[in-house]
């Protein structure tokens, strides 16, 4: 027996346990790894193998806590392990330990294929203080599938398959992990079952199990992967909007198309999933977390305080008045959010709602006029993305797609925009105010977008 053979069945032994020092270096520098600004003090809190059909590799997923700072952050980092190197993936080698070869796995034909066929196959495997289910929901997985890994994500890691004559899946391996059902995951999957063609068709999804001191249960349950149809070749409607405004081409029939694609979204996901009114307790809720918001951003930009009174007044406006039946949302629609596929139309994606906010806040039933201001508020910064950078002057066009969104939406939905307008303009203020605060951090040069809006909104209420 050679050393090098020997080595590897030592590791063939000891497997799955992740190497945490050697792993460390190579996480701060990962894109989906949050903390930057120091080596992660790491915890192995799960982990199992996948079958591997190829020889001389293993296919591992761990589970790692990084307790550096704050509240402990929990990653999925899928390696595989080989006798010998891995050609043209350089790039993708996390180091070599003790004669072996470590990889990150998404870029690792031996895990990309034992992982689509996982999901393919519903199989499961229980591993170290943990276990994982795939689960097969709809379409089929070719066989012979090819992966590349999607580049420019951060949070996730996007790995794409395709095959001659195959349709193209694209599978999300949520890098970051919480306990608590995926949205993302769980809207898709209810829009496409239920026949939606304005959301990518889903394939399936990983949903796995593990220790969480945290949690009342000691365990923890959530998604790892999704696995749905991939559109290649299309434009995001960030994109299309910004060269129509650009070029000074009205978008107003787009964006009533594109009104009347988020009414059929909000429709099939309230004919599929649980719905209630809303109550005056959940409306008081709602808006007490809205002034909240405008604390915190007068706080972070004190010049807002001027409008003060008014925006406080448009809140509680907002609670005289009915509001539209609580549902399931987008939770963070924009234009960026959304694909224009030829001979298909709009195509909503990634319905992880705001990632700032906790996984079972993302999960509960809200407003659809959250959506809705959401995208109006994705026009104006068209058009203030013009004006920032000195290309043209497009409030007009915005003005135009905002009513034709709104028109299509009210038309579509039976909900009109007008009669609720006082509910959308309070959570247009309360998404500008976002944008301030995260404006005034990153962009300062960016700040007068959603100021601008408060401004405006603000102006509408008489005794400002």
């Amino acid at each position: 027996m050679t050393a090098k053979v020997a080595t590897w069945l030592l590791w063939r032994m000891t497997a799955p346990h992740a190497p945490l020092g050697f792993l460390a270096p190579w996480m701060m520098r990962q894109r989906w790894f949050a903390n930057k600004g120091a080596l992660p003090a790491l915890e192995e809190i799960g982990s199992w193998s996948y079958d591997s059909s190829e020889p001389g590799v293993q296919v591992v997923t761990h589970l790692l806590l990084d307790h550096t700072v704050g509240k402990p952050a929990l990653y999925q980092v899928p390696l595989t392990y080989r006798a010998e190197p891995l050609l043209q993936q350089s790039t993708a080698l996390v180091g070599r330990l003790d004669g072996v070869y470590v990889y990150d796995g998404p870029h690792d034909p031996a895990f990309t294929a034992a992982l689509i066929t996982f999901i393919g196959d519903g199989a499961e495997v229980t591993g170290d203080h943990a276990w994982a289910i795939g689960q097969h929901t709809a379409g089929t997985v070719a066989p012979g599938l090819t992966s590349r890994v999607l580049t420019g994500e951060q949070s996730n890691t996007s790995i794409i398959f395709e095959a001659p004559g195959a349709t193209p899946l694209i599978v999300k391996l949520f890098r970051a992990l919480h306990d608590g059902e995926n949205p993302d995951v769980v809207l898709q999957t209810a829009l496409a079952l239920a026949g939606s063609d304005a959301v990518p068709h889903s394939v399936g999804h990983i949903v796995a199990e593990w220790n969480d001191r945290g949690e009342p249960s000691g365990r923890a349950k959530g998604h790892l992967a999704f696995a749905q149809e991939f559109l290649p070749g299309v434009q995001d409607a960030w994109r299309v909007a910004l060269a129509a405004a650009s070029a000074g081409t009205d978008f107003s029939r787009e964006a009533r198309e594109l009104g009347i694609a988020t009414a059929g979204v909000h429709a099939t996901l309230a004919a599929s999933m649980p719905t209630s009114e809303a109550t005056r307790v959940e409306i008081d809720a709602i808006v007490d977390q809205m002034h909240g918001r405008l604390a915190a951003a007068i706080g972070e930009v004190p010049a807002l305080a001027q409008y003060g009174p008014a925006l406080r007044e448009v809140f509680a406006q907002a609670t005289l008045v009915p509001w539209p039946a609580q549902q399931r949302i987008h939770g963070d629609l924009h234009l960026g959010q959304v694909l224009k596929v030829p001979g298909r139309g709009w195509v909503l994606v990634d319905f992880e709602g705001e990632p700032l906010r906790p996984m079972r806040e993302r999960n509960r039933l809200d407003s659809p006029l959250r959506d809705v201001a959401g995208m109006l508020r994705s026009f104006d910064y068209v058009a203030g993305t013009l004006a920032v950078t000195g290309t043209r002057d497009a409030a007009e066009w915005a003005v135009r797609a905002r009513t034709a969104f709104s028109d299509g939406y009210s038309e579509a939905s039976g909900c009109d925009l007008l009669e609720n307008r006082v509910v959308v303009d309070a959570f247009e203020v309360d998404k500008a105010l976002y944008e301030t605060v995260y404006e005034a951090r990153n962009r300062p040069t960016w700040l007068e977008i959603p100021v601008a809006a408060i401004r405006r909104l603000s102006a509408r209420v008489p005794s400002a």
